[in-house]
């Protein structure tokens, strides 16, 4: 690995480190708040709870225009070559942007609640709507503030607003439920964790991004809001896509069940699958960035940086994914209670779309859009959202939502392997075929001593997570360097780079130790 590939693996690292950390105890201070929330309001009311959120979520999605990910994608090049004052301007402009368009969307939310409600089949819902809109003008700060801290290089801003969020979120829904505030008391604790957060993020930025007279440049606002729309146009397209598959799955099920109970159980599993995605989209968000300082023309660089980031993406995900498949009934039943009978089923198929990382599924969206090839990543996106429209009402009919999760399952493969091919054609990328295969391999040989725990022991359902998934880390964690997926030079730069990164250092510092005992290589 070269002096500046490392650089750049650094980089990355560290990000990811950060958002990770923001992710993950969000995730956790989240999911006490929805454990109570589901317990006191059940499946039937948490259901409308859901369904209430529906629309204020797509319409949010038209507040985005790709510019997140412009200003991701332009504020970190920018600063690689040295720009710092006109990557500035471009986070104020683009949340200037982003700020007027989400007052119209919330307008139109706000004002049309109603119409709304009937349109997804629940006509009741129009006043907890309203509620939910005005979440639109807060997250619109709070995703441009998390956006622009990724580009500026300070990825502990992020996590610091993500944390905030969910802090706030969980202490006022569960304060207000207590108080019998019912579905309307969550709604409001939902706008009130964005509304702290967002001003919180505002603040960090507006505080980095102090006026400087370095810069010389007469880049109006309307020059920058063309440049990052003509980046963001495609992704916009492709997030807009990518929101109308929820709506869509959840019309489905309003229209084919007659209950509340199966959206319940699926928006359980739901908040379980993110603890995968607690990894894949900090990372995914590190690597757009560290993609960004990359020149498109220099394909022996990002063949290899692409080479690495898939690999390592593979050693996380995989086993995650794994371990939340096997204990799925378990984890469910810790945390729900028995009531929530086909949560374990949707969770498990839900996870399976992130072996797709096999084929880059985390990896490539990032390469696109970091060198600029936005519209491939629409591409990729409009295939699976095709595809996931023509096969979910076939599926659902006969299986049920179990149809609808294999058809989501089959529409994300369509997707990454026509990525796939696009890297493959532009960039001439290559994965580590043999490294990745020996960790899938590895994963399911970790799996059973989990798999005897739970199905061959009484032992509670506690005990059997805690003593299967120390099982499942200590032989994943053996077996890695002993069939040399990861060798020990790779272990060494591991090393090198965690340990300049404190926070990640004191956790890897054991942990690589111990691989570098069984290194074959």
């Amino acid at each position: 690995m070269t002096e500046d590939l490392l650089q750049l693996a650094e980089d990355s690292t560290r990000g990811s480190t950060f958002l990770i950390y923001g992710s993950a105890i969000s995730t956790i201070v989240m999911a006490i708040g929805t454990i109570l929330i589901l317990r006191f309001l059940g499946p039937d009311l948490y259901g409308e709870y859901a369904l209430a959120l529906v629309v204020p979520t797509l319409l949010y999605s038209f507040t985005d225009l790709g510019l997140n990910e412009g200003i991701i994608k332009y504020v970190a090049s920018l600063r690689a070559k040295g720009e710092e004052e006109r990557a500035k301007r471009i986070i104020g402009h683009g949340l200037a942007l982003r700020t007027v368009i989400g007052l119209a969307i919330f307008a139109i939310d706000f004002f049309f609640a109603d119409l709304f409600a009937t349109l997804i089949n629940r006509p009741g819902l129009g006043f907890l709507i309203r509620i939910a809109s005005v979440s639109i003008v807060f997250q619109v700060v709070f995703t441009t503030a998390a956006s622009a801290s990724v580009g500026l290089d300070r990825a502990e801003y992020n996590a610091t607003i993500t944390g905030l969020n969910a802090f706030a979120k969980t202490v006022i829904q569960v304060a207000l439920v207590l108080l019998s505030f019912g579905v309307a008391g969550a709604l409001i604790g939902y706008v009130g964790g964005y509304a702290v957060a967002s001003l919180v993020g505002l603040g960090l930025i507006l505080t980095k991004m102090r006026a400087s007279n370095k810069y010389k440049g007469t880049d109006k606002f309307f020059k920058n809001a063309k440049t990052l729309a003509t980046y963001g146009f495609p992704l916009y397209i492709s997030v807009l896509l990518t929101s109308l598959s929820p709506l869509y799955q959840n019309l489905i099920i309003a229209y084919y069940t007659p209950t509340n109970v199966d959206i319940g159980n699926l928006r359980s599993a739901a908040n379980f699958v993110t603890l995968i995605t607690v990894l894949t989209i900090p990372i995914s968000t590190a690597l757009l960035a560290s993609f960004s300082k990359l020149d498109s023309s220099t394909h022996k660089k990002i063949q290899d940086f692409f080479k690495i980031a898939n690999k390592y993406m593979c050693l996380i995900i995989v086993p995650t994914a794994t371990l939340i498949i096997v204990f799925s009934k378990q984890i469910v039943q810790i945390v729900y209670g028995s009531s929530y009978q086909s949560a374990p089923l949707f969770l498990s198929l839900s996870s399976l779309t992130y072996f797709l990382v096999a084929i880059g599924f985390g990896v490539l969206g990032s390469l696109f859009n970091g060198l600029g090839e936005t519209r491939t990543t629409f591409k990729m996106t409009l295939i699976g959202f095709l595809v996931f429209t023509v096969l979910s009402p076939l599926m659902i009919r006969p299986w049920g939502v179990p149809g609808m999760l294999i058809a989501s399952l089959i529409s994300s493969t369509a997707s990454a392997l026509y990525a796939t091919d696009a890297a493959r054609r532009k960039y001439k990328i290559e994965f580590s075929t043999i490294a990745i295969i020996k960790t899938y391999v590895i994963s399911a040989i970790a799996s059973v001593p989990g798999l005897v725990i739970v199905y061959m022991t009484a032992l509670p359902n506690v005990l059997k997570l805690a003593a299967g998934a120390l099982l499942y880390l200590f032989a994943y964690a053996t077996l890695l360097p002993l069939t040399g997926t990861v060798t020990s030079s790779e272990l060494q730069k591991v090393k090198e780079i965690t340990q300049r990164i404190r926070m990640l250092g004191f956790i890897a510092r054991p942990l690589i130790k111990y691989m570098e005992r069984f290194s074959m290589q």
